[in-house]
């Protein structure tokens, strides 16, 4: 760490010399005491108008930094300046624990979003290209003669102008059939033949109505007469009737007026109304789903389709791939295509606005996405990525960006154009900071502040703040170690295939009667640039093939292992913990102390979700909503607890000098070391540190991990009860998120599993964990349509020799060697050694 006035060097000169100076300002951003998180009182300069990336191993402290500390503040700047009614409407980030910031311009976040947008968020509504598309289509488009002109918004399958009244502009209709409510004809309705109704009394309710309308609940399904079956199930009738129920010996049960609601019915309504997701799940087996009739899934209705350009409608180029559409508007506008539309400048001007829009979200590597792409289909890194080309456009000047690591998801080949993008954003007058761990991002930028040494209590202090060639001389830091270390062969492992699963003629999304081989008993990578079709075949097609398998007598695999990086939880109250079955053991070894025992506790008294244990003033939260005037409601430890989240007689009882509380605060490493005569609790934690999530603490909420550390718990929890039978592990980009330094733990962990005999499948850009695996499966060549088959499958320096292959050379470079090789996939590609 530099004191606040840093020292000058000919490199510190030269960046802050080299930045536009537009004013006479301090041209640093200044930090003192920032003290989020695990940040311990961090004093830090940074140069504006320079890419500065920020490093350090995952959970150093690096993203409170920039994120919780500089961007938090410039947020909470803009903020005081809104008028307080209108600020109170707006979602505000808490003030960070910092003394001061100075220096701070307005800054916007493009952050890995965990939480997908909904169902009618799209390619086209997140860059904001619909908007322009639909503008075209207005103002430019070819109408049937007579018809009059639609605006804008009768384009949209988002408003009511435009939406198919069917589907209401979701393209698809949810419908039910008798071969669904009813699966099996032969029982009786008592026994339970319509099994779309729901369980307990209310399933038992409409029994008993159904059988006071008069009809034999007793006989077979099949045997009752056609036009009862089809009333009982479709009906839209709601008949009350007077209930008699059946008299139990132990209690009385008196008439009561019943409703009828018809197995369709239940289903429809549950699906659409419900805020359970395990009833809403347990409704959608019961339902079908199919294009619209009406809109043949376009989701517009007939007056918007029956508009063209081009020769097209406006569902038709919203399916195109975006490279293909920047051709097609292409040809319009250069009036090369016989059907372009005659000119007009209103056509010219919005062709060239929309290619405008286009380019930078194609120069991103996302040329292979269509509009009508919707966004939960999207990774996190897609997403980040499709908002950088927004902002690209946008043309703001003198902002702090601040980006969470933008390379997430993309092939070492797209990389390439992104710190072309991020180069651009500092060209146009902007300061880009970006927490990153990619190296080849690392060795581009400006100036790096290197957060570390370790994660976690062992993190949290600024090691370094300079231009990235000055890193190598910091003793400390683990990221110098990775950014300067000389490049060495990587050694085969030489593992032979036990058995292998073999995929014939997939067509699924792009895979275009895709034939592939995957062997097993081994470590293979499928790699290929983002939208080739890595994990259409891994997750969605080798995953299911698999697990359909898995029940032969003969099948080589007895059990699958996906491994997402979803969240663990979708609340404060999910945790590590809990989410591990460690919270279990713990609750039973404060049952069993003398104080619990004495007052007849049971676990439950343990747990700060049900009553009786936790403090009720904040019903086990830890913290409580404070409502202000004129200003949003902001969150406080509550008064009570203090953010204990039990209440003061649970927290009494102590095991080992520690009551639950305090043991939930503990982070692994130091659990490991209180809870070492547990075998049961010593388990759980041994498995957590040897895959690098020491520094969580027991009871960090889900919402605060990233998508790197929920995956690596969840794998953790699986090698915690490592079974001996054949298990297939499949995971997609396990080193997202992770510093080289955490690669290596977490490749310990999987090259162990194969080497105890089980079977890692892995989605994979990193090209050192590809150049280490025993096979590789490459797709491609390209993108969406430009891909979808495997360009080559081998070992890894047969796929580093593939001239067609576009990840082959920065494999060579991985393995040690150049590339530069000629000869084309070896016969057979996609077959086992």
């Amino acid at each position: 760490m530099h004191p606040p006035s840093l020292p000058s060097t000919p490199d510190r000169d030269a960046v802050v010399r080299d930045a536009p100076v537009r004013d006479a300002l301090d041209p640093f951003v200044r930090v003192r005491g920032a003290r989020e998180h695990n940040l311990r009182g961090v004093d830090v300069d940074i140069p504006r108008d320079t890419l500065t990336v920020f490093t350090g191993v995952s959970g150093s402290g690096k993203s409170s930094l920039a994120f919780g500390t500089l961007y938090a503040e410039a947020q909470r700047r803009y903020f005081e300046s809104v008028a307080p009614y209108a600020r109170r409407l707006i979602h505000q980030v808490g003030a960070p624990k910092v003394d001061s910031v100075t220096g701070l311009p307005p800054a916007v976040s493009l952050e890995q979003r965990r939480s997908s947008p909904g169902s009618r968020s799209s390619v086209g509504t997140v860059t904001l290209l619909s908007n322009s598309l639909r503008m075209l289509f207005s103002r430019a488009g070819v109408y049937p003669p007579g018809a009059a002109r639609l605006d804008s918004d009768s384009f949209s399958p988002n408003t009511a102008a435009g939406a198919c009244p069917s589907c209401h502009g979701l393209g698809r209709v949810h419908g039910t059939s008798a071969e669904l409510l009813v699966p099996d004809d032969g029982l009786s309705i008592r026994q339970g033949a319509i099994a779309a109704w729901p369980g307990a009394w209310q399933g038992k309710n409409l029994r008993d109505v159904l059988e006071a309308l008069g009809y034999d609940v007793d006989r077979p399904w099949r045997e009752l007469a056609e036009k009862d079956r089809e009333w009982i199930l479709f009906t839209e009738e709601q008949p009350v009737v007077t209930v008699h129920p059946v008299r139990d010996a132990d209690r009385i049960q008196r008439p009561y007026q019943g409703t009828y609601m018809s197995a369709h019915r239940y289903v429809m309504r549950t699906f659409s109304d419900t805020k359970s997701a395990t009833l809403r799940a347990r409704a959608e087996r019961f339902l079908t789903d199919a294009p619209c009739p009406l809109c043949a899934g376009r989701r517009l209705r007939p007056e918007a389709l029956a508009v063209t350009f081009a020769g097209r409608t406006i569902a038709e180029l919203a399916g195109l791939a975006l490279t293909d559409l920047d051709d097609l508007l292409d040809g319009a506008l250069s009036g090369a295509r016989a059907d372009a539309p005659a000119g007009g400048e209103a056509a010219r001007v919005l062709t060239e606005d929309l290619r405008s829009r286009i380019a930078p979200v194609v120069e991103l590597g996302l040329g292979y996405l269509s509009l009508d792409r919707t966004a939960p289909t999207l990774s996190s890194g897609e997403l980040q990525r499709l908002r950088l080309a927004t902002q690209l456009r946008s043309g703001l000047f003198g902002v702090v960006y601040v980006l969470d690591e933008p390379s997430a998801g993309l092939h070492p080949a797209d990389t390439e154009a992104l710190l072309d993008v991020l180069d651009r954003l500092k060209a146009s007058g902007n300061t880009v900071f970006v927490v990153e761990h990619h190296l080849d991002v690392v060795r581009r930028a400006d100036w790096l502040v290197d957060v570390g040494p370790l994660a976690g209590e062992r993190g949290g202090r600024v090691l370094y703040s300079g231009p990235p060639a000055e890193l190598r001389g910091v003793a400390d830091s683990v990221t110098a170690r990775h950014l300067f270390a000389e490049p060495t062969p990587v050694p085969a492992p030489g593992r032979t295939a036990t058995g292998s699963v073999t995929l014939s003629g997939v067509r699924r999304h792009n895979l275009r009667d895709v034939s592939v081989t995957f062997p097993l008993g081994v470590f293979t990578a499928v790699t290929g640039v983002s939208g080739s079709g890595k994990s259409t075949l891994v997750g969605q097609v080798l995953a299911r093939e698999v697990a359909e398998r898995l029940a032969e007598p003969d099948f080589p695999v007895r059990r699958l292992v996906e491994v997402d990086q979803k969240p663990i939880g979708r609340t404060p109250r999910s945790n590590l913990a809990t989410y591990t079955g460690l919270f279990d053991v713990v609750r039973r070894l404060f049952t069993a102390s003398p104080e619990a025992k004495a007052r007849g506790w049971k676990a439950g008294r343990f747990s700060f979700n049900v009553r009786g244990g936790r403090c009720e003033t904040c019903q086990g939260e830890g913290f409580v909503s404070v409502e202000l005037l004129f200003l949003p409601s902001t969150y406080a430890p509550c008064p009570t607890c203090a953010g204990a989240r039990y209440n003061a007689e649970t927290l009494e009882v102590r095991y080992a000098g520690l009551n639950i509380a305090e043991v939930l605060g503990l982070t692994v490493e130091a659990a490991s070391e209180f809870f070492a005569e547990v075998p049961a609790a010593a388990r759980s934690l041994r498995a957590l540190q040897d895959i690098g999530l020491g520094y969580l603490r027991l009871g960090q909420p889900a919402t605060e991990l990233s998508g790197g550390e929920a995956q690596r718990i969840k794998l953790a929890t699986e090698l915690q009860r490592l079974r001996r039978d054949h298990t297939l592990y499949v995971l997609d980009e396990p080193t997202t998120g992770l510093h080289p330094a955490d690669v290596r733990v977490l490749l310990r962990q999987l090259h162990g599993l194969v080497d105890a005999g089980h079977s890692v499948v892995v989605v994979e850009h990193d090209m050192e964990v590809v150049a280490g695996a025993d096979w590789v499966v490459d797709l491609g060549p390209g993108g969406g349509a430009r891909g979808g088959r495997v360009t080559v499958a081998g070992p890894p320096a047969e796929v580093a020799a593939c001239a067609e292959s576009r990840t082959a050379p920065y494999l060579a470079r991985a393995l040690g060697r150049a590339a530069g090789a000629t000869r084309p996939p070896a016969a057979g590609a996609g077959t086992t050694p």
